[in-house]
């Protein structure tokens, strides 16, 4: 079985199903980790060490790759900063307690420019993440290193923060699925700012179902964040039975037709 071609609720099924464990898929990502990224440079921070999770919970234990920009407890959180070598935080951010409820596991710790500051993925004061598809070319940024890290099958899902761009333009770079959800949608609680009244924490993945995925089990509202949305999150299931596109409208912004703009 290839799980580098499998999308994250592939990955989930052949675990529940008993096809494969945890720790099997874990294990190959490390190994994926160890092969591609000496030239990749999408992590700052690995996890070798797999912790066993409740297989009935809704993500099953799979791997997961964090932007260095997410607090979680205990673990090595810097923004892609040399000001925060060496800072552990005392506390999970909101969406990273969510998604460990859930039953993920945090394999590393992902490179970014510096305090999400660019969007090249050149700005890191760390290393310098590649594309995949041509290390001589820029991933995009700031969350450079969850875009290579999924392109690249290192991570089959990785979490990344968007202001400007900042999700949407690397994975438009690397060709795969960056979903940055509403403002207040995902807290902001225990992310490191780079524009407080505009960052939204979002996701990385193979598959739009994917990210439907994760959204639902990291939005919600959250008395930690006053800007956060007191709405019912749930996405309707009958979208993926969908056959076409008949009687839905795509609304695209008249400023995507400027001076300057590729046709």
């Amino acid at each position: 079985m290839n799980f580098a071609t499998l999308s994250l609720k592939e990955l989930i099924q052949a675990i529940k199903s008993g096809k494969t464990t945890q720790k099997e898929v874990y294990n190959h990502f490390l190994g994926q980790i160890k092969t591609l990224d000496p030239k990749l440079q999408a992590f700052n921070v690995v996890h070798e060490n797999f912790e066993e999770k409740d297989i009935s919970s809704p993500l099953a234990g799979v791997p997961i790759g964090v932007k260095d920009v997410f607090c979680e407890k205990g673990i090595e959180t810097t923004a892609s900063s040399k000001m925060l070598i060496g800072f552990k935080p005392p506390y999970d951010a909101t969406v990273i307690s969510r998604l460990k409820t859930a039953g993920f596991s945090s394999i590393g710790k992902l490179n970014m420019d510096e305090f999400a500051m660019g969007g090249s993925g050149e700005n890191s004061a760390v290393r310098i993440t590649r594309n995949p598809w041509d290390t001589d070319r820029i991933p995009g940024g700031s969350s450079s290193g969850s875009a290579s890290a999924v392109a690249s099958g290192m991570v089959p899902a990785a979490l990344g923060t968007d202001t400007g761009g900042s999700i949407r333009q690397p994975a438009s770079m690397c060709g795969i699925v960056g979903f940055k959800p509403t403002y207040g949608r995902n807290s902001r609680k225990g992310v490191m700012a780079m524009a407080s009244s505009l960052d939204t924490p979002g996701t990385f993945t193979r598959t739009v179902e994917d990210a439907a995925f994760l959204y639902e089990i990291m939005a919600g509202y959250d008395i930690g964040d006053s800007t956060s949305l007191n709405e019912p999150v749930k996405i309707d299931p009958s979208i993926w039975e969908r056959k076409d596109l008949k009687g839905i409208k795509i609304g695209v912004p008249k400023e995507y037709f400027i001076d300057g703009i590729e046709e």
